[in-house]
């Protein structure tokens, strides 16, 4: 086909240089305005892309444009574009429109655009907006991405807060998501997205303060999603429901969510192989990791939030603290839970350590104290000092053997005296007339053959009611260990 009439010199040799795909270079640089030279009519590219231009044997037809100015807009909706766009260092006056087209691959880099949309796009090879500087929206929901998604060193910046600078469901990218280096300012959705190759944002920032910075609920990642080298996030990074099948890292990132009562990680329910939570600093903000199923965490006590919500998650290994900080780490949640405890303590028997594992389980029992009543609160402790809720039977041995001492030293010194004088009386000894006070049953016969005198009449008191007070805790406490819950 002819070239149309009415083309200006920039587009004429555009056209020209379509049936083989040649390179069209208007300039070396972003042009900063509309230069006559370098004006490339946006109706122009979308011809050429639907099938207005000839093609060549033997080459391959294409659109490959540098340093143009592009007036109009670039609107392929609902059609099949056979041959690769390739924009380079191009400024896009108006927001070019891929919504519901099937293309080959689209490579728009180094340019500037007010927005993309892509919503049900689906590319036979990838689409990249890298170096690019979009003042507006990039939405893809739906899109199909076979050969990947490139934003690295992108920046996108929108205005409205009510506005996604990323927006996306049901986005699926085959090859990987590659976001590196990237400044966006506003939210970015990924929503049900399937990432198969992985899932790459290493050095960017996501700066949506007090609001979502990151929405990726209901994600699945294969094989890495790195957060990390520099990640930041500046607002909640949320991943609820999400699936990690390889490692979750933010190794090295910084998490801010703007307001300390706002979730700065909001990862509950999630799936992951590894979590390395270890970010260059202290997160700022809420975590929630309940009910998630991880197999490894690593992570530092350095770096742990003030409130740290683990009820209901289940994990394989964890690395990075020591016994007394992970005793710190379950006990986070502002609101009472046995699981965490219970998790941990099944953790440390797992792996050989059976007195960690008895430490958490007191832990557990001394943190659930504080939500009981006052009568509660004075048995707790009882069952504390005396037999350790069960787990330290020694201490009410050592609270018998002290009784029995301060006993036996005071009826030597003030011997009681017989109930029935005469000689079927059992020789008093001191020892044994203790033990038969501090045990509930009438062993020994001492008890009820003499009966203490003046002061040590009230020893004699306490020593049985002492003996009641260990034998029912040191009952209370066993059947506590045999029956946690």
């Amino acid at each position: 086909m002819p070239q149309p009439p009415g083309l200006n010199h920039a587009e004429r040799r555009l056209w020209a240089a379509f049936p083989t795909g040649s390179p069209v270079v208007l300039g070396d640089d972003l042009p900063a305005g509309p230069l006559p030279d370098r004006i490339v009519r946006a109706e122009i590219i979308t011809r050429l892309l639907l099938g207005a231009g000839e093609t060549q044997p033997g080459a391959v037809a294409a659109v490959r444009l540098r340093g143009a100015y592009i007036t109009g807009r670039l609107d392929v909706t609902g059609g099949t574009v056979e041959h690769e766009l390739r924009l380079e260092d191009c400024r896009l006056v108006e927001e070019p429109d891929f919504s519901n087209a099937t293309t080959r691959q689209l490579r728009l880099s180094g340019c500037r655009m007010p927005g993309f949309d892509g919503g049900g796009l689906r590319a036979d090879g990838y689409l990249s907006l890298s170096r690019s500087r979009i003042e507006g929206s990039v939405r893809l929901p739906r899109a199909q991405l076979s050969g990947g998604l490139r934003m690295n060193d992108t920046r996108i910046t929108v205005t409205d807060p009510a506005q996604w600078a990323i927006f996306s469901g049901g986005l699926v990218v085959d090859v990987g998501t590659f976001i590196r280096g990237a400044e966006i300012s506003g939210g970015v959705r990924f929503v049900g997205a399937r990432m198969n190759g992985g899932l790459f944002m290493e050095q960017t920032t996501l700066s949506n303060p007090g609001r979502i910075a990151l929405d990726a609920q209901n994600m699945i990642v294969e094989d890495a999603a790195e957060f990390s080298r520099g990640f930041t996030a500046l607002g909640t990074v949320r991943l609820r429901s999400a699936r990690f099948n390889g490692i979750l890292s933010f190794s090295r990132a910084r998490l801010d969510s703007g307001d300390p009562a706002r979730m700065a990680l909001h990862a509950s329910h999630i799936q992951a192989d590894e979590l390395l939570l270890w970010p260059e600093e202290k997160i700022q903000g809420r975590v929630s990791l309940s009910y998630s199923r991880i197999d490894l965490i690593m992570d530092h006590p350095s770096v742990w939030p003030d409130e740290l919500y683990l009820n209901g998650m289940t994990y394989q290994t964890l690395r990075g603290a020591e016994f007394k900080d992970r005793l710190s780490w379950v006990s986070r949640d502002k609101e009472f839970h046995l699981q965490p405890y219970e998790q941990l303590a099944a953790w440390y028997h797992g792996i050989g350590h059976d007195d960690l594992a008895r430490k958490v389980q007191l832990a557990k029992l001394r943190a659930r104290r504080r939500g009981l009543h006052p009568v509660g609160r004075a048995w707790n402790h009882l069952l504390d000092w005396t037999v350790g809720f069960g787990y330290r039977p020694w201490l009410a041995a050592a609270w018998f053997a002290s009784l029995l001492a301060l006993g036996t030293t005071v009826f030597s010194i003030e011997h009681p005296r017989p109930v029935k004088p005469g000689n079927e009386l059992p020789s008093f000894h001191a020892l044994i007339y203790t033990l038969d006070l501090l045990i509930p049953l009438d062993t020994f016969g001492q008890q009820l053959s003499y009966d203490a005198v003046n002061w040590s009449r009230w020893i004699a008191y306490a020593l049985v009611t002492l003996g009641w007070v260990l034998a029912t805790a040191l009952i209370a406490g066993v059947t506590r260990v045999l029956r946690p819950n």
